[in-house]
């Protein structure tokens, strides 16, 4: 199981990137847990500047701005 969170203060563009990452996931047929962190200190504790963030297993993967669709199956299939 990948341990997926989305970093942001839960603005639209934060959700639809949770959105996504979840029907990626879904369509993999892979179980993932997600969470979606609102807190700033965690944000910052990761060197995140720019949501949303999303970090998979411990590690930033994306920063800023809405990942691409092909993006995040990769992340999802890794």
């Amino acid at each position: 199981m990948k341990h997926i969170k989305v970093l942001g203060s839960g603005c639209r563009n934060c959700d639809i990137t949770a959105n996504v990452i979840a029907q990626a996931a879904k369509e993999a047929g892979i179980d993932i847990a997600l969470e979606k962190v609102t807190d700033v200190a965690e944000i910052m504790s990761y060197g995140v500047m720019s949501t949303p963030g999303v970090v998979i297993d411990g590690k930033l993967v994306h920063a800023g701005g809405l990942p691409a669709p092909d993006q995040v199956r990769a992340w999802v299939n890794e």
